[in-house]
């Protein structure tokens, strides 16, 4: 297959789990809430967002202490665990409890379960980035019934910042990315760009050979988009001359929280597209958008922050959406009890 079809069909793969994620985000938001899993009190308290960002500074501090004293499979453990009890909140929405055992679905419990076991004893790129799709969109539903706008913002906000300066700046994020890399789980999303590509035989690449190349990094570490064997253009690597994609899980889910936000806290009566509300529908095409040109900075040869370009389209989007239904803007920002 020529080169610039191959690479299509990946970027057209990385739309698709986005997509998954903010789709299933939104179809999660209604039942999570009628569930009791809303995680605060007052989903309007910006506070949320600030010790959401200090959980991310704690995480990161704790990884990179791992990999430096060879606790990473310890690391590797933590986040196959996390993602199954991830799933588990999924799968006791769609799987029907059939068979139960003292009030519990045995088969939700089976399917997280079986999530787990993949990703511990086989973790290929697709069974990586379906657990990373089922995950991430857990992930958003979670959060986006638990911030309101203005905590959802400021997340997005600060988050972008953040990545632009560990990518761009302290570069500290580099020897992270390589051991997340290493561990195989769904931090990271892989995007093979050949049919015989395997992310179980494949080379890890490492983000730290080159700083000069800003080769990589990914999500949780600094929700980046990556690219395997990226290059510049003067070390005789073509941009698109490689296996696979590496994008960040958090490049999807942290602009679905905004988008599961609006959809979820939107105004009685808004205006819907689908049954979306329209703020959160044009949130999404923000995010696409933003996804779009992130992809071909990518594919130029250079790894980018990855959030910076898909927070800002989805918080422009938001806003776009909001002012076109007759949400006044202090009101779209969630400021209203503030002014």
């Amino acid at each position: 297959m020529d080169t610039r079809w191959r690479v299509a069909a990946g970027c057209g793969l990385i739309a698709l789990i986005f997509l998954f994620v903010q789709l299933g985000s939104l179809a999660l938001v209604e039942p999570f809430k009628s569930a009791g899993y809303q995680a605060v009190e007052d989903p309007s308290d910006p506070a949320n967002s600030v010790l959401y960002i200090g959980g991310i500074l704690i995480a990161t501090a704790v990884m990179l202490l791992a990999f430096r004293y060879d606790a990473d499979q310890f690391i590797r453990g933590l986040i196959i665990l996390s993602g199954a009890w991830l799933s588990l909140y999924v799968f006791r929405e769609l799987v029907p409890p059939f068979v139960t055992a003292g009030g519990v679905n045995v088969l939700a419990v089976g399917c997280s379960a079986l999530l787990g076991l993949g990703l511990l004893f086989y973790p290929e790129w697709y069974v990586v980035d379906a657990a990373g799709a089922v995950m991430g969109a857990a992930a958003a539903g979670l959060f986006g019934i638990s911030f309101g706008i203005l905590p959802a913002l400021v997340l997005l906000t600060v988050l972008a910042v953040y990545d632009a300066i560990s990518v761009y700046g302290t570069e500290h994020m580099l020897t992270l990315a390589s051991g997340v890399m290493d561990l195989k789980v769904p931090v990271v999303l892989v995007i093979p760009l050949t049919l015989s590509y395997s992310f179980l035989e494949a080379s890890t690449p490492d983000p730290t050979a080159d700083e000069d190349s800003e080769a990589a990094t990914d999500e949780s570490v600094a929700d980046g988009t990556e690219s395997d064997e990226a290059a510049d253009a003067d070390d005789g690597t073509a941009p698109l001359d490689r296996d696979a994609l590496f994008i960040g899980l958090g490049d999807a889910v942290i602009p679905t929280v905004l988008v599961a936000s609006a959809a979820f806290f939107a105004p009685t009566g808004v205006r819907t597209v689908l049954g979306i509300p329209l703020p959160a529908m044009t949130a999404m095409l923000g995010t696409f958008v933003g996804l779009a040109i992130l992809l071909w900075m990518v594919l130029k040869g250079r790894a980018h922050a990855g959030l910076p370009l898909l927070n800002g389209g989805t918080i422009a989007g938001y806003i776009l959406g909001a002012t076109a239904v007759g949400i006044s803007l202090v009101e779209a920002l969630g400021l209203g009890p503030y002014l």
